[in-house]
């Protein structure tokens, strides 16, 4: 690996932006760019497996975190989210997946990789595990252009010469915290490698290392509906104050942008007590352990669906769903019952029956008290702006005009 002071950094979700070859400009305002998400699920229980799936692999990252071991990284396409990035000098277009529960950044699983007089490859080989893929190569180091204007020299860029589970995707771009890569390099492999946002701030193009996600709820399985902000938040996108939690002690959460939250159903229903897990857009569903889930279950009188995976309810019960409140510091958020169900619209994504109500709570796979008992994945953030701050070690939540949206 190249000494740090050549390394700098990048960007989240995002539909094809104009790629072109520019000088840094040291913006020191925000960067925001938009975000695309596609549906990507192929049959029956096909979205909730996937989540359980990347789930049981996040513990596994703490905990090798923990002990010292090699990095593995988790990615769920059950719905995932592209962002078009050029890397070299004049710069190739890459369409990578995006991920905070990863932190490499990497190319060549489609489109092939072009070295350019910017291109410097390092000592080092490079791998990652991602349970359902995984790819090794090379390292190298290139110019890497978010936008433009927006352009990084020097970016540690993993270059596959062997990729598997990304067919249709030209490889990975890492936003988790940085010592996820820790264990990815070789020789180097107690090596950190700095992230995009990293880069991006050490370099002065941004003033805050941090980066914002703005999503919104909607009905279409390929839609443009959201915003990625580098540095700073967009005040445009968010309602209130943002509340935020310090990243929680509790392993493996605190490996990953995790804090801790209890939950309640209704005035009065416990259904999670305080505990640690995490913030993710990776995850398509909300995920509570197992006796929470249970609970909830209860609670709603929901039965499961045998073609989905998910819990079903009739029109009835919907009717008198009662609305789930997160609480995360001092601060208590609501999930309207609206926020609970899957898009009707979007039944036959995912194997369901039209006009059917199914819930996006679903069981995480173990009891809590495993470090890791909650997932507020993409079905939550969609409904309330998020900040993941690098800078200040903690996970910011604010409502939205979304928030209380009967789009579902």
């Amino acid at each position: 690996m190249l000494p740090t002071a050549l390394l700098t950094d990048f960007t989240f979700l995002l539909l094809a932006v104009g790629i072109a070859a520019e000088p840094i400009v040291i913006h020191r305002a925000p960067v925001s760019l938009p975000l695309a998400r596609r549906l990507n699920v192929t049959g029956s229980h096909d979205l909730v497996r996937k989540d359980q799936a990347r789930a049981k692999n996040l513990v596994n990252v703490g905990k090798a975190k923990r002990s010292g071991a090699d990095s593995v990284g988790v990615i769920n396409t059950g719905t995932h989210y592209e962002a078009v990035v050029g890397v070299g000098s004049p710069p190739t277009s890459y369409t990578l997946l995006i991920d905070t529960g990863s932190s490499n950044t990497w190319v060549g699983a489609g489109t092939p990789y072009v070295k350019t007089s910017t291109s410097q490859q390092t000592p080092d080989s490079v791998s990652v595990s991602y349970g359902s893929g995984s790819f090794s190569g090379t390292e190298f180091t290139d110019t890497v252009t978010i936008a433009p204007g927006v352009v990084i020299p020097g970016q540690s860029i993993g270059v596959a010469s062997k990729s598997t589970g990304f067919d249709s995707f030209d490889g990975v771009l890492g936003l988790g915290p940085v010592d996820l890569t820790i264990g990815t390099l070789s020789p180097d492999t107690n090596t950190p490698v700095p992230t995009v946002t990293d880069n991006l701030f050490d370099q002065g193009t941004i003033e805050s290392n941090l980066v914002s996600v703005s999503f919104e709820p909607t009905t279409e399985s390929q839609v443009t509906n959201g915003e990625l902000t580098f540095g700073g938040t967009d005040s445009a996108k968010f309602t209130g104050e943002i509340t935020f939690a310090p990243i929680t002690t509790t392993s493996p959460s605190s490996q990953h942008w995790g804090i801790d939250q209890s939950i309640r159903y209704g005035a009065s229903t416990s259904i999670l007590t305080t505990t640690a897990g995490i913030v993710d857009t990776g995850t398509t569903l909300i995920l509570i352990a197992t006796d929470a889930f249970k609970l909830y279950r209860s609670a709603t009188g929901a039965v499961p669906d045998s073609t989905t995976g998910l819990l079903s309810i009739t029109p009835a019960q919907f009717d008198n769903l009662e609305s789930l409140f997160f609480t995360i510091g001092d601060t208590t958020f609501e999930l309207t019952p609206n926020a609970q169900i899957w898009p009707r619209t979007l039944n036959s994504a995912i194997g369901g029956t039209a006009g059917s109500i199914y819930l996006v709570v679903s069981d995480i796979g173990t009891p809590s008290g495993q470090g890791l008992d909650f997932i507020n994945g993409y079905t939550f953030l969609e409904r309330f702006y998020t900040v993941f701050d690098t800078g200040n070690q903690r996970v910011g939540l604010a409502t939205t005009p979304f928030t209380d949206a009967t789009s579902n």
